[in-house]
């Protein structure tokens, strides 16, 4: 006889398999979400309020991510709350269909759909504009950006939208709205010991993704970068083949590494920044009204995503934890050093800046821009 627990599983396979194979899988999906496929009843209900939904609008907008549905309890990327944002916003006339986990790909994947109209828009990591509009790959730039504040304080600055957003929009796409996750960590496989200054970095086998930034970045501060693509990672700290990698809290949690790691420090150098991005043409091709509410849809969901920050670190620090991961801090004379080692002021950087922002003055803008305070307030780890 089957207990409580695997009944009330079965019910909600049997429900989401039932409303998936009908056709409703956006509402299966906003079922799971919201926690009521235990119960026929509530299931069926979603699905007849998204299938009017569905009937009532007057155009259909697909979002991708690469994100399971549930994700933003850790790694807040809000895309529920984006759906139910555009749909209200638009009174109805657009109907948004969800395509989580990576269902249509992820990363350079979806941008190369939502820039050829295969889908009308998708979340992504900033890097990932880098090849449409190299000014964006400047985030990656330590210590420009690192922090939370000084992330938001850049991307909702006027020097960012008339620097950066005329080549994004050039290239075919409209920036819905930047999504704030975290700064990057600096985190250790099992065994090791917790890196607190760049001189623990020397000798470290350090994860590093494709960036000739964050490569150089590492190098700088100490360690040895050691190129690993992402779906290997995993395996390469387990195996001792990289000892630490970068990724922020949440990204650690959501993409299992909790335990595997010994020790996380905050840094602050890099953010982990992503960006909902809508095919230019498709959203031009909208009336007014219907182009104003997806804009205020994914406002309101810009304010829901930077309240959500601390709350999703919150989670994922909690879960690592209770894995034996420990946690630290940097003082100011610590946080000093890295920015010493590795900082956006050093003359080795100066290429990237020439290169990336046009000039040096252009440059300058940035830095000016993400050191001051914005209207949006975000909290820092």
């Amino acid at each position: 006889m089957t207990n409580g627990k695997d009944g009330l599983k079965s019910a909600e396979r049997r429900n989401f398999l039932k409303l998936a194979t009908t056709g409703s899988f956006t509402a299966a999906l906003v079922a799971g979400a919201g926690g009521i496929l235990w119960s026929s009843e509530a299931a069926a209900q979603t699905a007849k309020e998204e299938s009017e939904r569905e009937k009532a609008a007057e155009h259909v907008m697909t979002v991708a991510t690469a994100y399971v549905m549930g994700a933003s309890r850790s790694y807040p990327i809000m895309q529920l709350d984006l759906k139910e944002n555009i749909q209200n916003a638009t009174n109805g006339k657009v109907y948004v269909k969800l395509a989580p986990g990576g269902q249509l790909g992820a990363g350079g994947a979806l941008v190369q759909k939502v820039q050829g109209g295969t889908i009308q828009a998708a979340q992504h990591s900033l890097s990932n504009f880098a090849p449409f509009a190299s000014t964006v790959d400047l985030i990656n730039m330590p210590y420009l950006c690192g922090s939370n504040q000084r992330f938001t304080n850049l991307v909702h600055s006027d020097t960012w939208k008339n620097e950066v957003h005329p080549k994004v929009e050039a290239a075919g796409f409209k920036a819905l709205f930047y999504v704030v996750i975290d700064p990057r960590v600096v985190a250790v496989r099992q065994g090791g010991n917790a890196i607190m200054t760049p001189s623990d970095m020397s000798g470290v086998k350090f994860r590093v993704p494709g960036s000739k930034m964050l490569q150089q970045y590492y190098r700088m501060a100490g360690a040895n970068p050691t190129p690993v693509a992402w779906g290997e990672t995993p395996s390469a700290i387990k195996q001792g083949v990289a000892d630490a990698l970068d990724p922020s809290v949440g990204a650690l949690y959501v993409f299992g590494f909790k335990d595997i790691l010994s020790n996380v420090t905050f840094t602050q150098a890099v953010p982990d920044s992503q960006v909902y991005s809508c095919n230019l043409e498709w959203f031009n091709s909208m009336p007014a009204d219907v182009q104003d509410g997806i804009m205020w849809g994914s406002e309101m969901t810009s304010h829901q995503n930077l309240a959500k920050v601390p709350s999703a670190r919150a989670f994922a620090m909690a879960e690592l934890n209770k894995a034996g991961v420990q946690f630290h801090s940097l003082s100011d004379d610590q946080l000093a050093e890295w920015q010493d080692a590795g900082g956006y002021q050093r003359s080795e950087w100066d290429p990237f800046k020439t290169e990336l922002a046009g000039s040096m003055e252009n440059f300058d803008k940035l830095v000016e821009a993400a050191g001051t305070q914005g209207k949006y307030y975000v909290n820092d780890a």
